[in-house]
């Protein structure tokens, strides 16, 4: 089935919902915004435009049956419809009207990329002339609401996860459902579902597809979570809806639309198998008082790795997510755990082009041999099955850590699952669980992963985090810089540093200290000058940032 996009302009005519029109919620326009984008300079280096390495994203099919690559077929063609609405909460405007308007191929490339002209790895700032700052709340609110009038509002669904805000006849906030604001397209996502269901072939996916199709309708998402979490053996997985939430850089409430394909390593997920067991006991074990540690992880969480074929909407845009942590329900993590999914070959993709060599150029020559891709591939891994650990609940009747840390939330949870990781791969290096390399191979690599990663920016989630790790770690000497900007990880210091800035995070969380938040975040979160030099080397390397795929049907020869 192939996916029509429709304009603002017809979405217009055919939405009134709960006597609120469907708008664009941005500022100007689609029909200014593509206006703009005609007439539109470019406002960085050119250079600036080949930031991404292209990667085509394959796997090997052999074993699925004709049934299999049909359902693979249908599922990449229901993921271009969540692609579409992550566009429209992203960029507010059409997506082919504002692309089409864009003259010059390679600025119109990085506009796909970054799903509008805000680059999503220099803070947000608009690459070319005739847009203003990206809306903190992109479009999930009003473009003139202000933090004070929505704090202020009784709207229901305040913090609603499935809703968008808009203005209803009366110019009062309102909050319209997903299902009902998305009608039209969640119904073809639904229907697509449902026949990709038909034709699968391991019976716990094919209910899960059904499930998701009726929560795309519904806005209830909870029993597709639980189904997702029961299924241990299926080959192909589906990542689908609105999930994550870190679009709304407002309030970090309310979750973008996005997809992942995948498909299963069987002998990858093997060696990864026994690790998820751990975490009762590791989470006693954690460097914090007791109240913070309270709550019990599910020790049944599931641990694999994939092969991903298809990336749509939010897990597209800027930066290419490498490893998954799900389902975020703090309800089905303390029931069920989370499942932690390691997108293998999106992971060697950025090691062999990025990380190596960043290594060469930042880390001095006698470090370099402890970067591997196993230690790279476990941090990576351990980061998402440490978000498991520590607290969901604040230990003081403020709610959940994410209500009370609102748009700080995403960033320093990030950060605790950063951390948290380092102290699992010692904890279970020293109990002989982890057999392959040193602890020096892992801090090093993740030293090195920094480096990587700070060059998203400060200003996404992941980007905040990455800001206050390095800050943190430099201030406490767990790594120097000598006088040819070379970096060595210091072995003695770098355990201590991992210990207190876990007690800090996690005190934080437990507290639902959002002033504590706030301050380590203006204090640590940047990039200062030292680094931003030495940042400037790796582009006058040409080193990449990111990776950007060629994906699709015509890659996978389905």
């Amino acid at each position: 089935m192939k996916f029509i996009h429709h304009t603002i302009a017809s979405l217009f005519v055919l939405s009134l919902l709960s006597g609120c029109s469907k708008p664009d919620t941005s500022a100007t326009s689609t029909s200014d915004k593509a206006i703009a984008a005609s007439q539109s300079t470019l406002l960085v280096d050119p250079a600036r435009l080949e930031i991404y390495h292209p990667v085509s994203l394959t796997a090997d099919l052999s074993s699925l049956t004709d049934n299999q690559r049909e359902m693979l077929s249908v599922l990449i063609d229901a993921s271009k419809i969540m692609d579409d609405l992550f566009w429209q909460q992203a960029f507010g405007g059409d997506k082919e009207t504002f692309l089409q308007s864009v003259q010059d191929q390679n600025i119109r490339r990085f506009a796909d990329i970054n799903y509008g002209p805000w680059d999503r790895l220099n803070g947000d700032s608009a690459f070319i002339s005739g847009f203003e700052e990206k809306p903190a709340g992109a479009q999930f609110y009003p473009a003139d609401m202000s933090k004070e009038e929505f704090e202020s509002s009784d709207m229901q669904d305040k913090k609603g996860l499935y809703s968008m805000v808009v203005r209803n006849d009366s110019g009062e906030l309102t909050s319209v459902p997903y299902s009902q604001y998305f009608n039209s397209e969640l119904t073809q996502a639904a229907a697509l579902l449902r026949k990709a269901a038909d034709l699968a072939e391991h019976q716990p996916f094919a209910e899960y597809l059904k499930l998701r199709a009726e929560a795309l309708l519904s806005d209830n998402y909870q029993p597709s979570d639980m189904a997702w979490m029961d299924m241990k053996s299926n080959p192909i997985e589906l990542v689908y809806g609105p999930i994550e939430t870190y679009e709304d850089q407002l309030f970090g409430y309310r979750a973008a639309f996005e997809s992942y394909v995948l498909i299963k390593d069987l002998a990858w997920s093997e060696r990864l198998a026994r690790y998820a067991g751990f975490l009762p006991e590791l989470q006693q074990g954690l460097p914090v008082a007791e109240a913070y540690k309270q709550e019990m992880p599910g020790a049944n969480a599931d641990l694999n790795a994939y092969d991903v074929i298809y990336y749509a909407g939010h897990s597209n845009a800027g930066s290419k997510t490498i490893a998954i942590n799900l389902p975020n329900d703090e309800e089905v993590q303390l029931q069920k755990g989370t499942r932690r999914l390691q997108l293998k070959n999106a992971m060697r993709a950025k090691f062999d082009h990025i990380l190596m060599p960043i290594a060469d150029v930042l880390i001095v020559p006698e470090q370099r041999k402890h970067i591997t891709f196993d230690a790279f591939f476990a941090n990576t891994m351990f980061h998402e099955v440490a978000h498991g650990l520590g607290i969901k609940n604040t230990i003081n009747d403020q709610g959940t850590v994410r209500q009370a840390l609102k748009e700080h939330a995403s960033a320093l949870e990030e950060g605790k699952a950063d951390v948290l990781g380092l102290y699992m791969v010692s904890q279970l290096l020293e109990k002989g669980e982890i057999t392959e390399g040193t602890l020096e191979d892992y801090y090093v690599t993740f030293m090195a992963g920094i480096f990587r990663s700070v060059r998203f920016g400060a200003s996404s989630a992941h980007g905040k985090a990455n800001m206050v790790r390095f800050n943190f770690f430099n201030e406490f000497g767990a790594f120097s810089r000598d006088e040819q900007g070379l970096y060595s990880v210091n072995m003695d210091k770098m355990q201590d540093a991992v210990d207190a800035l876990s007690e800090l995070i996690l005190t934080l969380q437990g507290n639902g200290d959002y002033q504590g938040v706030d301050e380590l975040v203006k204090d640590k979160g940047l990039i200062k000058p030292q680094l931003a030099e030495d940042l400037a080397k790796l582009t006058q390397a040409e080193i990449p940032v990111d990776i950007t795929f060629k994906q699709g049907k015509s890659v996978l020869g389905l």
